[in-house]
């Protein structure tokens, strides 16, 4: 592929695609790569720049990818595209907005379909909040379900899009593909800023490399970078010397230099992984640029869970893959914990609980660690009697009852797109869940949009399974966090053998606490396997038993050799046995398998 250097700014577009899920962001970046000629022949296959297993198997993307794309116009002239393919699963709009900074705009893609979903609207706004140029491009007309008339009412509905000229484009067979790119030489503007200013790069993402270091992402906002330059990092004011400089076609390839607004990789021997944040800003050593860029607000982890690994060697690995992981993936957090059940761990923050199994099969397939995760649970804010306010992600850190005033819980706007038929269902499994119904508007005959508020911790199990097996997969959801209120929450301890084991207990409303004990040890019952002797399992809220279960002991018949003769033999024999069941339950130690810790998420 022929680079052409020094690249006039006025000739670069930078862009991201943004969608709801499954609405076709992938087969569109892949015809965009087929036409361009970006990639060759040989290299063409389905979902080219999702590269990752997990990716590929589940059919969505989890990271952001950037490619540089050479276009020529039809109209005349060569332009630089920078395109990044943005996932389209509400636990990820973190990764949209980091990549929506790094663009003048965006193609709203739309399955022409299943029209505008939720995150079609969300992914709107945050592209509106970021001052971009929106494109919209309905997709897969194709289809002998499109509805392009009834989809395009829909988008003109969305605020900011009422007079957008829509796009018709069918990512499979490539219609429409090239005016749609014609669209974003006219109406996405070129990148602002000077050659002549200090260098000023935005960190938008990073991946680790065991030869080169931390390897970083970067969109040129002022100046140039070139290897060999002397650059600092904004926030710690750290000096590196530049090793590399590239571009991705979608593999990296090294080129010259960088310039203003153009989107590459850079290496300069970072080795701390620490030290090279996503939103930091790069600058020149020698000229230092006099502000950072605005950068990316921080995130809030919503979801929490605990992994142990199941052999206790591989502790070490764990810190190392999360290290590894946060780099690439700065909304997780992490901190280490110790459990008398499992032994040592980390306790770990996600964005959505999609976030949190994605990061768990990662961390078991790219670094061969086998886990034990406990059940996820949110931030709680305790306030105490005297006037303190703790908060907490973990039953066990919940203070003594007699402390605690009252304890609040996140809760959320839920946004909910469904067919028309099914809404009566969906909001009875809302109202179930303690929904506060504020809004029900029907968006055409067929599809109506329900506003909630709910508390979080009431999606965290099986709502996203129940409310597709409603809707029959039709269903469409968006959230985010509107604050803190006031709940009756109790915290429910599990006992197996007469210890607490911390990593099953929970939290739960007291109106569906005794429900939810009942159902757990019931299943914990047939989790945990037989012992020598008798295991009971019980749940317990303020020291009182509310519910009980207990694993039947294993027993020899010890009665086998006595043929006959007296009873008192037999009674003896018995009794025997029985003393020593009793001495064995009381030295005796439970394995709690990785099924049982499971068991859990089954309980609703």
């Amino acid at each position: 592929m022929k680079m052409i250097q020094p690249i006039k700014i006025e000739d670069i577009r930078n862009f991201s695609i943004i969608a709801h899920i499954d609405h076709g962001k992938s087969t569109i970046a892949d015809r965009i790569l087929e036409i361009t000629d970006t990639v060759s022949q040989r290299e063409k296959r389905e979902q080219i720049l999702d590269n990752m297993d997990l990716e590929r198997e589940k059919g969505i993307t989890i990271k952001s990818k950037a490619v540089r794309i050479i276009y020529k116009s039809l109209k005349g002239g060569q332009y630089v595209f920078n395109l990044i393919d943005t996932p389209g699963h509400v636990d990820f709009s973190y990764e949209v907005s980091r990549n929506l900074a790094a663009c003048e705009g965006a193609l709203l893609v739309v399955d022409a379909a299943q029209g505008v979903q939720a995150q079609t609207i969300s992914n709107v706004q945050m592209a509106m909040e970021n001052n971009l140029s929106i494109i919209p491009v309905i997709n897969k007309i194709d289809l002998p379900t499109a509805d392009i008339e009834k989809v395009s009412n829909e988008i003109r509905k969305i605020k900011g899009l009422e007079n957008s000229p829509i796009f018709l484009v069918s990512a499979k067979d490539g219609t429409g593909i090239r005016e749609m790119l014609e669209a974003v030489i006219e109406y996405i503007p070129h990148p602002g800023g000077s050659v002549k200013e200090p260098l000023q790069a935005l960190i938008f993402d990073s991946v680790y490399n065991p030869y080169q270091g931390s390897i970083v992402y970067i969109r040129v906002v002022n100046g140039l970078v070139k290897p060999g330059m002397k650059i600092q990092t904004m926030s710690n004011k750290k000096n590196y010397e530049v090793n590399e400089v590239g571009i991705f076609i979608p593999k990296r390839k090294s080129v010259n230099q960088l310039s203003v607004g153009e989107v590459g990789y850079l290496t300069a021997s970072f080795k701390d992984v620490s030290l090279t944040k996503v939103g930091d800003t790069i600058t020149d050593a020698e000229r230092p640029s006099s502000q950072q860029l605005p950068g990316y607000k921080k995130v809030t982890p919503v979801v929490f869970c605990s992994f142990y690994p199941v052999e206790n060697e591989d502790y070490p690995n764990l810190q190392y893959a999360l290290e590894k992981l946060s780099l690439n993936d700065s909304s997780i957090s992490f901190i280490a914990e110790n459990s008398p059940a499992l032994g040592f761990g980390f306790r770990c923050g996600f964005l959505g609980l999609l976030h949190m199994e994605i990061i768990q099969e990662r961390l078991e397939r790219e670094y061969k660690i086998q886990l034990i995760a406990t059940t996820p649970s949110v931030l709680y804010r305790v306030h105490l009697k005297d006037k303190k306010v703790v908060e907490i992600n973990n039953p066990s850190e919940l203070p003594d009852t007699n402390l605690i005033d009252f304890i609040e819980e996140p809760f959320i706007e839920l946004t909910l797109i469904s067919p028309s038929q099914f809404v009566g269902g969906v909001m009875e499994l809302l109202q179930d869940r303690r929904g506060i119904f504020k809004n029900l508007e029907y968006l055409d005959k067929d599809r109506a949009r329900l506003l909630y508020h709910l508390p979080l911790n009431e999606i965290m199990l099986d709502f996203y399974d129940r409310i597709k097996s409603i809707s029959k997969g039709y269903a469409s959801i968006d959230y985010h966090i509107i604050g803190y209120q006031s709940s009756a929450l109790i915290k429910v301890e599990i006992l197996v053998n007469q210890d607490v084991v911390d990593n099953l207990s929970f939290i739960s409303h007291k109106d569906k606490a005794y429900e939810r004990a009942r159902k757990l040890v019931d299943n914990l019952k047939t989790a945990i396997p037989h012992q020598l002797f008798e295991v009971p399992i019980q749940a317990r809220i303020n020291h009182k038993i509310i519910a009980r279960s207990t694993v039947r002991a294993l027993k020899k018949n010890v009665l086998a050799k006595c043929y006959g003769g007296d009873i008192t033999r037999k009674r003896k024999l018995l009794e025997k046995q029985k003393a020593g069941k009793k001495r064995m339950k009381r030295i005796g130690k439970v394995e709690i398998p990785q099924e049982a810790f499971m068991s859990i998420l089954k309980i609703d």
